[in-house]
C-alpha cells in the first residue's frame, strides 16, 4: 500500500524561491488517429500527454534531465490539474502547445500551459498543473526543495 499524502493545502510555504519563467517554451503538435476518439476528435487525456512531453523536453533543452531530478531523490508528482477546453482539435490538425513554469513557492511548482493554432489565431485549450516534491525514499512531501533541485529549478527560471 503506498502512503497516504496530505493534502496540499497544509504544506508549508518556503520564501526562499518564488519566480516565473518569461518565455514560453513552444512544442510542436499534430494529431494523428491514436491521439482521438471515434469522431476524429482528440481525446481529453491526450492532452495531459502533451503537456508532460512539453514540460520534460522544456527542462531537457536547458540542460535539465528528469530523470536526473527523480534520481536526486526527488520525484515532481501532480498533485493538482485545472484544465479548460475552448476549442476541439482534430485529426491531422496541428498546433503548439505554449508551456512556462509560473512560480516556484516552497515545494510546488506551478505551470501554465496553453495550445493554439500555429497562426495563433485558435485557442484550443489552457491549463494549469501544480506539482510538488516529494521524498522518493520516505514518500512523503519534503518541507522545502533539496539544495540540488532547487538549484537546478533555478536554472530553468533564468533560461
Amino acid at each position: 500500500m503506498s502512503p497516504k499524502l496530505p493534502p496540499t493545502n497544509v504544506l508549508a510555504l518556503d520564501a526562499g524561491i518564488n519566480a516565473t519563467t518569461e518565455k514560453w517554451f513552444e512544442y510542436p503538435i499534430k494529431v494523428y488517429p491514436h491521439h482521438t476518439d471515434y469522431a476524429g476528435v482528440v481525446w481529453h487525456g491526450t492532452y495531459l500527454t502533451w503537456m508532460e512531453a512539453a514540460r520534460v523536453e522544456y527542462l531537457q533543452t536547458i540542460g535539465i534531465n528528469f530523470a536526473d531530478l527523480v534520481n536526486l531523490g526527488c520525484d515532481l508528482p501532480v498533485v493538482d490539474l485545472s484544465i479548460r477546453y475552448h476549442r476541439a482539435l482534430r485529426l491531422g490538425e496541428e498546433a503548439i502547445l505554449k508551456a512556462r513554469m509560473d512560480e516556484i513557492t516552497g515545494v510546488r511548482l506551478n505551470w501554465d500551459y496553453k495550445i493554439q493554432s500555429p497562426d495563433e489565431q485558435q485557442l484550443y485549450v489552457t491549463a494549469r498543473v501544480t506539482l510538488v516534491a516529494i521524498d522518493r525514499e520516505k514518500g512523503k512531501i519534503l518541507r522545502q526543495l533539496p539544495p540540488s533541485v532547487k538549484n537546478i529549478l533555478v536554472k530553468l527560471v533564468r533560461s
